[in-house]
């Protein structure tokens, strides 16, 4: 079932993804390696637009460096990023943002001496040539993040879990059609996950396709439509939660026997 734009981005909340004529993300046999060492090998999956997609696998694995190519931020060795069907291979990371792909850090990287309305209106400014704009963007990202009684405050004196928030609400200022997240809900006790993964639906339902890093199985498996394994570098498997849980090998070199007790 194809539609226009609009019904789509309508189609979002009818609970189903909508179909495009070409996958919003496309990774063409990544290949990356730095002196002789290589992090990763052959990669290649799509994201489809309206998708909620995890990418887990060890310390190591190569996540972080596949953000980093798609992002803009490493070139691959070989192999190709597409986005919305251009070849975006090699571009800047300032470029990337500007097509539509934002992204978050592992560590947290907040401007600590400015206060929270102050980040979140940077990524807003992002592209945007009225100021009037950037601010409209800024106070509906403070109002869906639940940071707008916050705004005011200086980031340094925040908790880690807010400043968490902040990054999520600085990317999602710059309006991305794609939301990359590395390990969000690291540090998180179990109810502050619990709310950044309602926060990360309630995302995704505006129409915002994404991609996580996580380690938190518990949390990624309820959030995910499909999840990618990468071990070593290289796509040990790919499918539907319930199919990752179910296959041996994921089991055997990442998730462990024990992980129905995590």
């Amino acid at each position: 079932m194809r539609g226009n734009a609009k019904e789509n981005s309508q189609s979002l909340y009818a609970g189903w993804i909508p179909v495009r004529e070409l996958p919003l993300l496309e990774i063409h046999n990544v290949e990356k390696d730095f002196g002789g060492v290589v992090a990763l090998k052959d990669v290649s999956f799509n994201i489809e637009e309206g998708e909620i997609v995890g990418l887990i696998g060890a310390n190591g694995a190569g996540k972080s460096t596949l953000f980093n190519i798609i992002t803009g931020v490493f070139h691959p060795t070989s192999g190709s990023v597409v986005f919305e069907g251009k070849d975006i291979t090699g571009l800047k990371p300032h470029e990337v943002v500007k097509l539509g792909i934002a992204r978050t850090f592992q560590s947290v990287r907040p401007f600590p001496d400015l206060t929270v309305e102050q980040n979140v209106r940077i990524g807003a400014l992002f592209g945007r040539t009225k100021r009037s704009e950037a601010e409209s963007r800024t106070d509906e990202v403070l109002r869906t993040t639940g940071l707008d009684s916050k705004r005011a405050l200086v980031v340094r004196s925040i908790p880690i879990e807010q400043r968490k928030l902040v990054e999520v609400a600085r990317a999602l200022a710059s309006s991305p059609k794609l939301l990359m997240m590395d390990e969000p809900m690291a540090g998180l006790n179990s109810v502050e996950t619990e709310a950044f993964t309602d926060l990360v639906r309630k995302v995704n339902e505006t129409g915002v396709t994404v991609l996580v890093v996580e380690h938190v199985m518990k949390a990624i498996m309820n959030l995910s439509r499909r999840i990618v394994v990468l071990n070593a570098g290289q796509k040990l498997a790919e499918g539907t939660p319930k199919a990752i849980l179910a296959d041996r090998e994921v089991v055997r070199v990442y998730l462990g026997s024990d992980y129905g007790n995590a």
